[in-house]
């Protein structure tokens, strides 16, 4: 029987021979190849096969691909800063796809996502970049952490970032509010992530809790804050590549320039903001910045005549039974039929308010920084208000002529004593609430013995001995005395017979 040839399988080995005559031409044999790798084997049996000369300028690869490992760099970026060089020394540059293929067998190109329709003007994405930036110590060398806010429109793509030194609540506010100064304008919907800063829970079922201050931030402008869905970051698509594209436009072409402020960096970063949003499209018509301004700008809702203003809000803060709220060592006043209730304060840089639920139910001025122990006080907040109006020297001299004669001249001498009258108000109150311990006869008779003892100015430190060892009472006075020219005028002092009975 005749047996068959693999015709087929000759057909295909057919190079074999090639390889076995060039083998021979060159005097190779299988020991002299067994470990050399398979290009540099084909290069000793055809040696010059499939080279050429490019007319194009060759990137240092090495360079290329160690470049490559560093925060936000791409090979789009890399092939511009190539293209920029050779421009500079008068080479041919090749392009990007072919600048891509030659190096694709050093790494692995990721495609992006497909882009998903948005109306204008209706969608902003919010995040916070996980990749960072620094601020460096020109003196010290010492480095800080710098976060970015990222912002993006989905219909245009146009985006806004700003360098934050923390994440903090008031960072995130005012990011969103330089975000919406960026843009010109607001749109209906706000989209975060589920930080706390902006949402407080997000449960499976049921409502969004947000973040009262977030809430406050978005009613502002208009707006209603929409957080997409944990671990669902297709829902905010738009943001998410962005912050991968602000790695490059902005971390990466920084990476070589050292900042010492944050407004500094700031500037820098609006710098490459701007420049990445007037980039052309790769695959559309046009840029971010030319579809912002062109379709989606003029959609947006406008501005509110009135910035926003950051506040923070304190929760269940209690009235005291004075009527007042404390807030950093400073008092502020409540309506009375509050005292004993919580209450929640909302605090900006100026105001505080006092809220009782969503009823505000009085605002005041916030003491300046430093201040302690000031009350600030409506009389609309206390009862039968002109009865608890602020103490002045009118009103003290009316208490002191209601206890008598002696004390409202000993008040009035303390007024006297002083520059200002508003100087002797505290003293002049502490020798009249010694009524509230002794009475007003009492008193009285007290300041008497003490204008007797040619005391020009008696204070409380001079009353009080008078009516604790009850010289009022008994009669019995301190002796008039001149004082000599050394000595000081002395106090009132218990004598023997107070502590003795009067025998020793």
């Amino acid at each position: 029987m005749v047996r068959k040839i693999k015709a087929k399988l000759v057909l295909r080995l057919r190079s074999v021979a090639m390889v076995i005559d060039a083998a021979d031409r060159e005097g190779i044999g299988w020991d002299d190849v067994a470990v050399l790798e398979e290009a540099e084997v084909y290069a000793r049996l055809f040696p010059g096969r499939g080279e050429h000369d490019s007319v194009h300028a060759q990137p240092d690869w090495e360079k290329v691909h160690k470049e490559l490992a560093k925060v936000g760099v791409t090979l789009k970026l890399l092939h511009g800063e190539y293209v920029d060089a050779c421009r500079t020394r008068g080479e041919t540059a090749m392009g990007y796809d072919r600048f891509c293929k030659t190096y694709q067998r050093h790494v692995l190109v990721i495609g992006a996502a497909s882009r998903v329709g948005h109306k204008a003007g209706q969608t902003v994405e919010v995040d916070w970049s996980g990749k960072t930036m620094q601020l460096t110590d020109p003196v010290t060398g010492v480095t800080t952490r710098v976060y970015l806010f990222v912002a993006t429109l989905p219909f245009s793509r146009y985006s806004f970032v700003e360098p934050t030194l923390d994440m903090k609540q008031d960072t995130w506010l005012r990011a969103n509010a330089a975000m919406f100064d960026w843009f010109g304008g607001s749109v209906p919907r706000i989209v975060p992530d589920n930080l706390k800063t902006g949402v407080l829970k997000h449960p499976a079922e049921g409502e969004v809790v947000l973040n009262d201050a977030y809430r406050e931030l978005a009613a502002h402008y208009s707006a209603a804050v929409l957080p997409g869905r944990p671990r669902k970051p297709k829902d905010k698509a738009s943001v998410e590549g962005t912050v991968g594209n602000v790695a490059t436009a902005v971390i990466a072409t920084l990476r070589d320039r050292a900042f010492a402020s944050l407004p500094e960096l700031r500037a820098a970063v609006y710098e490459r903001v701007a420049a990445y949003n007037a980039a052309p499209f790769q695959k559309r018509a046009g840029s971010r910045q030319s579809v912002f301004e062109g379709e989606e700008k003029p959609l947006l809702r406008p501005l509110p005549p009135v910035p926003f203003e950051i506040s923070q809000w304190l929760y269940g803060r209690r009235v005291q039974r004075n009527g007042h709220v404390v807030f950093e060592r400073n008092f502020y006043s409540a309506p009375y039929a509050n005292i004993g209730r919580s209450v929640d304060l909302r605090i900006t840089d100026t105001t505080l308010e006092v809220f009782a639920g969503d009823q505000r139910l009085t605002s005041h001025l916030l003491a300046p920084a430093g201040m302690v122990n000031e009350y600030r006080t409506h009389d609309s907040d206390l009862p039968d208000g002109p009865r608890y109006r602020q103490w002045d020297p009118d009103r003290v001299r009316e208490w002191a002529a209601r206890v008598g004669e002696n004390t409202t001249v000993v008040v009035n001498r303390i007024f006297e004593s002083v520059p200002v009258d508003e100087q002797g108000l505290d003293a002049a109150l502490a020798v009249l609430r010694l009524t509230r311990r002794y009475s007003a006869a009492r008193v009285e008779t007290a300041a008497g013995i003490a204008l007797d003892s040619r005391v020009r100015s008696p204070r409380y430190a001079h009353l009080r001995p008078i009516l604790e060892s009850n010289q009022d009472q008994t009669g019995r006075r301190q002796p008039r005395f001149e004082p000599s020219a050394w000595e000081e005028p002395a106090g009132y002092v218990r004598g023997a017979d107070y502590y003795a009975g009067g025998t020793r």
